[in-house]
């Protein structure tokens, strides 16, 4: 039986109120109608506010690991949900803020499993495609500098708080897997790398973020390691392009998606010292055992399966990037004072 073509077709966001989410929300709803999920656990409603009043935006603020009924929901009768239903599902909840992992590990967790089930069977429900967005992390360990291609295994241990984000990523992935091969599900995986972009967080822990707000404060900048470790970073239009690609394509993954260009770290910081006029110095700390490894992506599937590549200058992407953190800085500095005169 042939699937009955729409319109616009009604898609699904989880996490849509996050750092990737919103940015995808954003770009879907150009030509689609957007349900999007978000706890704000790590999200923000800041990064959604600009869609509130868009007639194809619809926000929905839950916990997905707690059960949803979408056709009891009043706020989707303008899509006529209870008629149309889904027809694709982009998968992103879960947090995903290095700082955030201690106090959030088991939210992490339960999302990439019961979350992740729930969305599956919202899925198998429909009869709506499924992308998973898992992460580099699945690779675990690996060399410094290593290009990874979606075949390799790396080790990894499922102890210690920043390992929830892996361990649960790659669960998540697993089932996917399962649900596909079991219930002949559309059921897509991405692996994203390192990602940076607008409407990051100060305060997520991610390299870039925290770089700038050291500068910012005119404190010193960490890196971890010695001048020549490296890392790659792809910005958020290219990864957004990336995940529709995929979505629209026929494959099922695991892809990787992200930037293959390695780049010493010590040129992102100087770079974010110049352009903050900052006074910070560059300080190199000794790693700690079982700190992450950064990890740079062999791209070749997705350039010859999926015609993506990212094409975002680092010097472009920064740009921006800085631009929007030290509003953001801004902005929280002016609400903090105004909160003290009141």
């Amino acid at each position: 039986m042939l699937k009955q073509t729409f319109k616009q077709k009604i898609i699904l966001v989880t996490g849509g109120a996050g750092f990737i989410g919103s940015h995808l929300c954003d770009h879907l709803v150009k030509e689609n109608k957007v349900i999007c999920i978000d706890n704000f656990s790590t999200g923000k409603e800041k990064n959604i506010d600009f869609l509130l009043r868009h007639p194809n935006f619809e926000f929905i603020k839950h916990d997905i690991n707690i059960p949803i009924d979408l056709e009891k929901l009043p706020e989707l009768k303008k899509f006529k949900f209870r008629w149309q239903g889904l027809q694709e599902i982009y998968h992103l909840a879960c947090p995903a803020s290095p700082s955030k992992f201690n106090e959030l590990g088991v939210d992490v967790l339960l999302t990439s499993s019961i979350g992740t089930k729930a969305m599956l069977d919202l899925a198998l429900k429909y009869k709506a495609k499924f992308l998973f967005l898992s992460s580099s992390v699945i690779y675990g360990k690996a060399m410094p500098g290593e290009e990874l291609k979606e075949s390799y295994v790396g080790q990894s241990d499922p102890l210690g708080y920043h390992n929830c984000y892996l361990e649960g990523k790659r669960f998540g992935e697993s089932l996917v897997y399962n649900y596909r091969n079991q219930y002949d599900l559309d059921a897509k995986i991405l692996r994203a790398f390192t990602t940076y972009g607008p409407r990051m967080k100060l305060t997520d822990g991610r390299t870039i973020s925290s770089f700038v707000a050291q500068a910012m404060e005119d404190k010193d900048i960490i890196i971890e390691g010695d001048q020549n470790v490296r890392n790659s970073y792809c910005y958020i239009d290219d990864l957004v392009n990336g995940i529709i690609k995929m979505m629209k394509s026929n494959e099922f993954g695991p892809i990787n998606l992200g930037n293959p260009e390695d780049l010493p770290i010590i040129k992102v910081a100087k770079k974010v010292i110049s352009s903050t006029d900052s006074k910070s110095q560059i300080v190199f700390k000794q790693r700690e055992k079982g700190a992450h490894v950064s990890h740079i992506p062999n791209i070749e599937y997705a350039k010859d399966h999926l015609g993506w590549e990212p094409v975002v200058l680092l010097e472009a992407g920064l740009d921006k990037t800085i631009s929007y953190l030290k509003a953001s800085k801004s902005l929280l500095e002016f609400n903090h004072n105004r909160q003290k005169a009141d």
